[in-house]
């Protein structure tokens, strides 16, 4: 995305926001509540409208492109909340994911999904409504993961989670499809976890860009607890 401005009113929430994520990579976004971060997310989704700038996968501007046009272009998307189908079973979940697919290739994904979530094989007819935070995460990814999406959008993945359980979803899971060549753009407030795994880290403060760099440069900043995270950075300290 470049130069990008959006908000829900006349007034952009967000403004100047420029990054790049490439194949095999995660991309982070930080930064203290009500800084704008799902905002970004949400203007790349096309779930509000963007002011000024653009938002290209590959070769195709996909500015303002709603959620399911996206996702032919193959770009998935984790929401912070309802990520998951509550009434519908796990593998139920799984298919509403693969919609686009023809049947045949739908079971040959589901297959492949299920062989990289291999939890997710023992708990296919239990309801979502049924399943741990953990699992609920889990089966979120893999619903997404079932267009073969080149870029994954990932809003805060590990809220609600514990600490041990959000470092598994993000070594084991989030970490490893980026190894297998998918871009991910993540927002999470669990912000030192997260730089762990990440490969770039953008630091949004009110709106705008305040401070990009690779993970060890930025948490080695004396400032980026107290001034760009607040006490989130500390929260998170005291869990690890």
């Amino acid at each position: 995305m470049t130069d990008l401005a959006a908000g829900y009113g006349a007034i952009p929430i967000v403004s100047g926001i420029s990054l790049q994520v490439a194949a095999g990579e995660i991309v982070l976004m930080v930064g203290p509540n009500g800084a704008g971060k799902s905002t970004v997310l949400k203007a790349v989704m096309g779930e509000i409208r963007c002011m000024e700038g653009s938002v290209v996968v590959g070769d195709t501007n996909v500015t303002g492109w709603p959620a399911e046009r996206l996702a032919r272009v193959h770009v998935g998307y984790v929401p912070q909340t309802r990520d998951v189908f509550d009434s519908l079973t796990v593998v139920e979940n799984l298919h509403m994911g693969g919609y686009l697919l023809p049947r045949k290739a739908a079971k040959e994904r589901l297959d492949e999904v299920l062989a990289a979530f291999p939890t997710l094989s023992h708990m296919l007819t239990r309801t979502a409504s049924k399943l741990s935070g953990g699992e609920r995460k889990v089966l979120g990814i893999a619903r997404a993961l079932m267009l073969s999406p080149k870029l994954l959008v990932l809003d805060e993945p590990t809220v609600g989670l514990s600490p041990a359980m959000s470092r598994t979803l993000l070594h084991e899971h989030v970490r490893l499809l980026a190894r297998g060549g998918t871009a991910i753009l993540m927002v999470e407030q669990k912000a030192l976890a997260a730089l762990e795994v990440a490969d770039w880290v953008h630091v949004l403060v009110s709106g705008r860009m305040a401070l990009s760099g690779a993970p060890d440069d930025v948490r080695a900043r004396d400032d980026f607890g107290e001034v760009f995270l607040g006490q989130r950075a500390r929260d998170d300290s005291e869990e690890s």
